[in-house]
């Protein structure tokens, strides 16, 4: 039997739409054509991320799956699923238009806009709070298993933070899962300088942050897992639509930049401008489903209906197959992105 292909993945935040990346990593983990050497995520991608790192230390493969079933059963929590029974039968372009057309969603993102989560003085509690917890952190930060990177943003210098190792912490992956209209900064204390600092959601800076993945010693092959749709056709016109994308393309600024400075120095390689062992040569890999994604809004992002996430779940699953099917040999080899093509 073939040796299986080593990979870094890249997870990116976009909420409750992260069920998308269960669905790719379920894939990834039920075949032994891969082996994932590290990750680096984002929000939703940093709870995907420290699931699998810890389910892979404790247990393998298998593990692995199993911690990413049970954290979305537990996002799944956060919702009334009383709705699930007829949800499930309706597609998921439908329930978004549903949740957004209900009052009390236009109720709640009113309130975001106008009102602080600070206003709720002491009754404030972070809903993940009681998620991540229950994370097995002797995994998470232990040595077995791929390499994992979380991102949040600085909210006073408005520099990326990765945590890694010993820093990944309870308090980082809600950090990196901190939505500043609907949480509050998450404060982390530095252990050695002994400065608390107020940390927002990772995506603004880097969602996710590939710089973590150009270690010496991890593969060159990284495979996105993008859920934040990169084009959009049709220009937005109504209110909540304008701000849907102005949510995504913001949540992509961070990786586009960082794929075009990969393009950049692939380039300088390429033209004998720079020596060919003075930087790695990354290989890009994608998988999405932005046809999905493009039906769907802010709206089943920040309401987690578990009917919702259960046909992300799928999606994710066929879009990693479908991956598998056609570039599983091109990883290794050369990249499946044309990245010249994405920024020509």
């Amino acid at each position: 039997m073939a040796e299986p292909k080593r990979i870094n993945l890249a997870l990116q935040g976009g909420g409750a739409h992260g069920a998308f990346t269960w669905g790719v990593l379920d894939r990834l983990l039920d075949t032994d054509e891969i082996e994932i050497a590290a990750i680096s995520g984002t929000s939703a991608g940093a709870l995907n991320g420290a699931a699998v790192k810890a389910g892979l230390a404790q247990g393998g493969k298998q593990a692995a799956r199993d911690n990413l079933a049970w954290l979305w059963e537990q996002v799944g929590a956060l919702t009334d699923d009383r709705l699930a029974p007829w949800l499930g039968a309706v597609a998921p372009n439908a329930v978004s238009a549903m949740i957004e057309a209900s009052w009390p969603f236009a109720l709640a993102d009113s309130l975001g806009r106008m009102v602080s989560p600070y206003a709720s003085g002491p009754f404030y509690r972070n809903p993940l709070e009681r998620i991540v917890a229950r994370f097995h952190y002797d995994k998470v930060c232990g040595d077995t298993g791929p390499a994992l990177s979380i991102c949040a943003t600085n909210v006073r210098t408005g520099k990326i933070r990765v945590f890694q190792g010993a820093d990944i912490t309870p308090a980082a992956i809600m950090a990196s899962a901190c939505l500043p209209t609907l949480f509050r900064a998450v404060d982390i204390t530095d252990p050695t300088t002994g400065e608390t600092e107020a940390y927002w959601d990772g995506g603004y800076t880097g969602n996710p942050a590939l710089f973590p993945l150009f270690a010496p010693g991890l593969p060159r092959d990284i495979v996105v897992v993008n859920i934040n749709p990169l084009i959009r056709d049709e220009v937005p016109t109504t209110a909540r639509a304008i701000q849907n994308r102005i949510n995504e393309i913001s949540f992509n600024a961070s990786l586009l930049r960082e794929l075009r400075a990969i393009d950049f120095v692939q380039r300088l390689i390429d033209e004998g401008r720079m020596e060919q062992d003075r930087m790695k040569r990354v290989l890009i890999h994608m998988i999405a489903d932005d046809a999905l994604m493009r039906q769907l809004s802010v709206a089943t992002k920040v309401v987690p209906v578990p009917a919702v996430l259960h046909q992300l779940f799928e999606a994710g699953r066929a879009a990693a197959d479908g991956f598998l099917a056609a570039h599983l040999g091109q990883v290794g080899v050369n990249s499946s992105v044309d990245l010249r093509a994405m920024f020509g």
